[in-house]
């Protein structure tokens, strides 16, 4: 583990809040109370796992010590993000908008296996991209579109080379690479929405 990845694991990280402070502002006419407390509150959890992993790496790489609990806080955080944030999206895409609907919660799952984690994260990464690509198809911009879709391809990538070793320093900075792009291409995508005038779309609903 090194300084310059450390610095560089931060860059994802903050292309991503970037992104995500931009599309709640734009979404925040078109969502109910409750879609948008989910989309923000997986994109705020999104964001806080990121910093944590990346700050677990700074210290490590400095020497300071090796919070081991900023490393492990990762994976089930960004996963149970991604989740709350697709199930905003879903919401906002496929179901009527009203003034006052309650936010949805959940129990606390006890289970030892890693795998509803990455359930979650795949699932989470196809909700919002997918409906993120879909409402940029509504609006006519098929770039933006493109986009979205070879983020969620980045972030599966991204996915598979985690579960490898990433004490292998080549394997780390691909999954750095990978995620930096993915973060990259979801940013432009969604300036390129902001310009198309999302904060000023209005989604043709079905009469019930």
């Amino acid at each position: 583990m090194s300084v310059p990845m450390a610095i560089v694991d931060f860059i994802p990280v903050f292309l991503f809040l970037v992104s995500a402070v931009i599309l709640m502002r734009d979404l925040y006419h078109m969502m109910s109370k409750g879609a948008f407390a989910l989309f923000s509150a997986g994109c705020i959890v999104i964001f806080t796992a990121g910093f944590y992993k990346a700050t677990w790496k700074m210290l490590y790489a400095l020497g300071i010590c090796d919070f081991v609990a900023l490393n492990r806080a990762f994976f089930p955080m960004q996963s149970t993000g991604f989740l709350l944030a697709a199930l905003g999206m879903c919401a906002l895409l496929f179901f009527r908008q009203k003034p006052k609907e309650a936010v949805l919660t959940a129990a606390p799952l006890v289970y030892t296996s890693s795998l509803v984690f990455i359930i979650f994260l795949a699932l989470g990464s196809l909700g919002i991209l997918g409906c993120l690509a879909r409402l940029a198809r509504k609006m006519k911009q098929k770039l933006a579109m493109i986009l979205f879709w070879i983020s969620f391809l980045c972030m599966m990538m991204m996915g598979y080379l985690s579960s490898k070793d990433f004490t292998r320093p080549i394997l780390n900075w691909m999954g750095e690479i990978v995620n930096t792009a993915g973060m990259i291409l979801l940013l432009i995508a969604v300036i390129l929405l902001h310009k198309a005038g999302l904060s000023r779309f209005e989604l043709a609903r079905k009469a019930e």
